[in-house]
């Protein structure tokens, strides 16, 4: 078989197969080159979800005429000239492939004036055959026209789905925009109808951009992050716990303002949320994960959908550090949300999907140095309401003592007991309304955060095994136990290479010594192959308190009396994640005086 060159045209259409998928890849590229041009609206007008026409309007910074031949030549760009420009590249595009890969499967149209220019200029290029520069009018800034996207490629044109379909990913992506630019204003029509139009804002901040690309509800449920350590910086928004979803679709991240999908990133997340949110659901968030260009690669992936970090471990620790102690700062009663209109946070959070089931797990005490200590804890903390008396830490309210107005400031934010109802909820009068606790979750929470502090105040402890443990393992799980021998002997594993694949264990964390440890210890090698970091030692920990915290909390129809109440109240108010119970279920709802008024029709 005889080796040749491929023709232009050819190559083209080859690399359109890795930058141009779908409709919604034209637009992201071409408005992504807009932006880089210096724009501050963008229009996009669309017909038949894209496939039978994109048009990308911008009042950026224009090309001349001269250039315009470039613009549509493979690895032509003004972002880049050398390898230092390349590994710090801070501009949204750089390779030069996006538009030569799209005039070579469409028919194409560029037009522009540059602010100098006395006209604009059009070239013209139908399936990859590039025409004449021609003058046209045209304010500065640049237009692009594809037409009959893949009419020339009709294997690529059968696998585009219907056009609502098309559309909606055209839709995602400009909402992600939305979210990265709110400075930049968007305007969109389908089919010769306006459809939908963003405003530049200049800030998310101001909080209305947020409220349309999210929703109501996460805006109301959104916590505000802003952390910067090591030349690292975190900020956006993350939702309450109580507020989640049944899939990953509200999770945005933004590198440098890219908007990336990042396994180590999603996965340091997930670990930020293990402990507060409801089973088989997923948080919500818009993260900005702001550092130097150098210290990360955007050119890994064709369609920059990924990047790689240089320091990924760091920042794996960072983001689950920055977001683990954001949510511990979620206690029952505080006021969250970004300040737009909308009643409040728990009470809408019960109607959010989470089931109110709760199902009992069993468990049982470890005979480990530590079990006697977290029985002690334990039953330490079961008798604060066990014989009727108020908690000391938090001084209850005597049942002699009138309760304050309604108007009162002073109020605590879960405000003071009224009465217990069907001995499973407490109902309390707060300055904004009806506060209702879930008396069991509550104390749950409350229970298993005291037993984590006891445990973290011990420190970890080992226990040797009577007989070591060998362990066959593959090359490469031997290496990282070789390579990380002094992060496991922190996590409680004293483990030696004993072979190219197999591996000697000596020693396990206490607390889990009867549990199947050399599957937690393959599941730890993994994550540190991985990610860097593993906290299943800490995971499968917390899981067994929070068994224990399960079974000292104070069951259904105990009958509780005022001071018991209002104690339990003060100490979920002081108590870290007590919006929620160990299993993700919310602890409390707070009604406002508005909103029950609507209840009786009052004032209509």
């Amino acid at each position: 078989m005889t080796i040749r060159q491929l023709p232009d045209t050819l190559i083209n259409q080859i690399a359109a197969g890795e930058v141009v998928e779908r409709p919604a890849s034209v637009v992201k590229e071409l408005v992504e080159n807009a932006l880089d041009a210096g724009a501050t609206r963008v229009d996009i007008d669309l017909e038949e979800g894209g496939v039978r026409l994109i048009r990308i309007r911008d009042n950026g910074g224009g090309i001349t005429p001269d250039e315009l031949p470039l613009a549509v030549s493979r690895h032509a760009t003004s972002k880049i000239a050398s390898l230092d420009d390349l590994e710090g590249v801070a501009t949204l595009g750089f390779r030069g492939e996006a538009l030569p890969s799209i005039a070579s499967v469409s028919r194409f149209s560029l037009s522009s004036r540059r602010a100098d220019a006395g006209h604009g200029s059009v070239l013209e290029v139908d399936g990859g055959r590039v025409g004449e520069i021609t003058p046209k009018p045209h304010p500065q800034g640049t237009t692009v026209e594809v037409r009959d996207l893949f009419f020339n490629v009709p294997a690529r044109r059968k696998f585009l789905r219907a056009e609502r379909t098309e559309l909606g990913h055209i839709e995602e992506w400009l909402r992600q925009l939305a979210l990265a630019r709110p400075d930049v204003e968007l305007r969109v029509t389908h089919n010769g109808k306006p459809s939908r139009r963003w405003k530049g804002e200049g800030d998310l901040l101001s909080g209305t951009r947020l409220h349309e690309a999210l929703g109501e509800e996460f805006a109301r449920n959104a916590l505000r992050v802003d952390h910067a350590a090591a030349g690292l910086r975190l900020h956006g928004w993350i939702a309450q716990p109580a507020y989640n979803r049944a899939s990953t679709d509200q999770q945005y991240l933004f590198v440098n303002g890219r908007a990336v999908r990042d396994r180590s990133v999603a996965h340091a997340v997930r670990q930020a949320y293990s402990d507060v949110l409801f089973h088989g659901r997923h948080p919500a968030y818009v993260l900005f994960l702001e550092l130097d260009p150098r210290r990360v690669d955007v050119n890994v992936h064709p369609a920059k959908h990924e990047v790689r970090f240089r320091d990924a471990r760091l920042i794996h620790d960072f983001v689950y550090r920055t977001l683990h102690e954001a949510l511990a700062d979620t206690r029952a009663g505080i006021q969250t949300g970004t300040g737009m209109p909308a009643g409040d946070h728990a009470a809408t959070a019960l109607s959010s999907g989470i089931s109110s089931g709760h199902a009992s797990n069993t468990g049982y005490m470890p005979q480990s140095p530590l079990g006697l200590q977290v029985a002690e804890a334990r039953a330490g903390y079961a008798a604060l309401y066990g014989n009727g008396a108020a908690s000391t830490a938090a001084p209850a309210m005597p049942l002699s003592q009138p309760l304050p107005a309604s108007d009162d400031a002073t109020l605590p934010p879960l405000g003071y007991a009224l009465a217990q109802l069907h001995g499973i909820y407490i109902l309390a009068e707060s300055v904004e309304g009806l506060i209702v606790v879930d008396m069991h979750a509550a104390h749950e929470r409350i229970g298993y955060e005291k037993l984590k502090a006891a445990h973290d105040g011990e420190g970890l402890r080992t226990q040797p095994l009577l007989v070591p443990a060998t362990l066959a393992v593959s090359e490469r799980e031997a290496d990282v136990a070789e390579r990380e021998a002094a992060t496991l002997a922190e996590l409680g594993f004293e483990v030696t290479r004993s072979g190219p694949q197999s591996l000697t264990l000596r020693s396990v964390p206490a607390l889990l010594a009867h549990g199947d440890v050399e599957a937690l210890l393959r599941d730890v090698l993994a994550d540190l192959r991985e990610h860097g970091e593993s906290r299943r030692v800490a995971a499968a920990r917390d899981e067994l308190l929070s068994t224990m915290a399960c079974h000292g909390a104070v069951r259904a129809n105990r009958r509780l009396t005022l001071p018991e109440m209002n104690a339990l109240l003060r100490e979920m108010e002081a108590t870290e994640r007590s919006g929620q119970c160990n299993h993700g279920r919310p602890t409390w709802a707070r009604f406002s005086l508005p909103e029950i008024d609507k209840w009786f029709l009052r004032g209509r």
